[in-house]
């Protein structure tokens, strides 16, 4: 048996043994503390947040829910985020590996010739065993550093898969609502084009007969020909609406799910709450994948740190070895080894704390975006909420001012007819009229909408149902502060 174990490999596992008696500890610094003020405008901070229901509990019409589980199994955006998702996974699964011996076969012949006076000629020698490679004792947590930034990676990166979903579910809702609506101006704008071809048709009627001049007519025609406008702009609209919704959803979107009419009700909840502030930083998912990149940064500056040190490696094989390769597997010879390896940075530039200082960079680049997004969030939440505190009184107001001016334009045709206003009257009646109705349209589409960003911005959209449980790890940092505080 040959046994190869040196003095100076002895010292060398002597000193290393002896270093982390005396050093062996975190290189993590505590956690930068995050400055983002909760606004004093978040308004309706109380009760429970309508993010906790489940998208098919929320959203009303069954078509959209048909439609909303299409771009969940389709979207090409929300597949990369799944795709990116095991990417991250796999990448954790390596740095666990990697504080774990790696162990492999290996089997040489080595011809040699040592040229001396003694013994000339060549020698071959046949070898073959099992031997450990390389593996580090991570005492200064090296190691583990690397697994926790990976660990925070694989988290932030489910987090903004979390997140394409819930702004993919806005987004399909949306377009839909905005296909709805496209039609439906698109209808009144045939309506209108209608009644101007009926003005147009009596006013060359009476011009045909001498009653009234050419102007009149002249007038009526620019009228026609401006709903004629009108009517060919929406079809646009509604064509890109239908494009919008079939890329968001990844297919063509079957015809019997889109709104032929009017939409008049997104979701059967009569109250939209907030809740709390803390129920917005839990439920909003880009909000928690930047509170794992900035764990993440501090596990990497414990790595850096760690560099710092000596690092210590043991190396071992046991195998067999022979000058015959018939006697390979006799006894005898059988052979083996083992032995640390120490790397002590003596002098590297610089290049060492520059990476720290890179590092400790990278921690306030995070934390700075953890505060932005904090304040995204809740300015979010603010200005759909503002939007949602008097939708229902410009709503109101708009609907008495379509009443009004309808009313007018019909009392104008009247006295028109009866010889009593010119036509101007009318074409100015009916063009308030008319934009009345747009007005009317753009509200009812603009409070659906709302409804929606309120329901997206809180975070919601995650859950298929109400009754489900979402997952909530903690980050590396947050399980840190958890394990430090003293039994209660």
């Amino acid at each position: 048996m040959q046994n190869v174990w040196s003095i100076t490999g002895r010292s060398i596992a002597v000193s290393a043994l002896a270093l982390a008696l005396t050093a062996c500890q975190s290189m993590r610094s505590p956690e930068p503390v995050a400055q983002a003020d909760i606004p004093s405008s978040y308004t309706n901070a109380s009760g429970t947040s309508v993010a906790e229901q489940g998208y098919k509990n929320f959203f009303a019409d069954q078509r959209l829910l048909q439609v909303l589980d299409l771009a969940l199994n389709n979207n090409r955006d929300l597949r990369i985020a799944a795709l990116n998702i095991q990417r991250a996974q796999q990448q954790y699964q390596i740095t666990e590996n990697n504080q774990l011996p790696t162990i492999g076969a290996s089997g040489s012949v080595l011809r040699q010739d040592t040229m001396n006076s003694q013994n000339r000629g060549a020698v071959t020698t046949y070898n073959v065993g099992l031997g450990v490679t390389a593996y580090e004792l991570d005492f200064w947590g090296r190691v583990r550093s690397l697994r926790d930034n990976a660990l925070d990676s694989f988290l932030a990166t489910q987090s903004a898969r979390d997140a394409t979903q819930i702004a993919l579910i806005g987004q399909v809702s949306q377009a839909w609502l905005s296909y709805s609506f496209a039609n439906a101006n698109l209808a009144l704008a045939e309506q209108t084009l209608k009644a101007q071809l009926e003005s147009f048709n009596l006013n060359k009627k009476r011009f045909d007969v001498g009653i009234d001049s050419e102007l009149p007519v002249r007038q009526a025609q620019i009228s026609v020909e401006t709903a004629r406008n009108d009517v060919a702009n929406y079809r646009t609209q509604v064509a890109q609406a239908q494009n919008l919704l079939n890329l968001l959803v990844g297919q063509q979107v079957p015809a019997n799910l889109l709104p032929a009419q009017r939409v008049t009700r997104i979701t059967s909840n009569t109250a939209l709450g907030s809740g709390l502030p803390s129920d917005l930083l839990i439920n909003r998912p880009d909000v928690r994948a930047a509170e794992y990149r900035l764990s993440a940064a501090g596990a990497n500056i414990a790595a850096a740190r760690a560099r710092l040190f000596p690092t210590i490696s043991l190396t071992g094989s046991a195998g067999y070895a022979s000058t015959d390769l018939g006697d390979l597997f006799k006894s005898g010879s059988f052979a083996w080894s083992f032995g640390p390896s120490l790397d002590i940075p003596i002098f590297d530039w610089g290049t060492r704390q520059a990476n720290i200082r890179i590092s400790e960079t990278d921690q306030q680049i995070a934390l700075s975006d953890y505060e932005k997004s904090i304040q995204n969030a809740f300015s979010e939440v603010n200005d759909a909420l503002a939007v949602r505190q008097n939708i229902g009184d410009r709503l109101a107001a708009q609907r008495r001012l379509v009443e009004a001016t309808n009313t007018t334009y019909r009392l104008s045709q009247a006295r028109f007819r009866a010889g009593i206003d010119s036509y101007l009257t009318v074409l100015d009646a009916q063009r308030a009229s008319y934009a009345a109705e747009q007005g009317l349209l753009l509200l009812e589409q603009a409070n659906l909408n709302n409804q929606v960003e309120v329901y997206k911005t809180l975070g919601g959209g995650l859950k298929v149902n109400t009754t489900d449980t979402l997952p909530n790890t903690p980050s590396v940092s947050e399980q840190r502060r958890a394990a430090e505080q003293p039994a209660q």
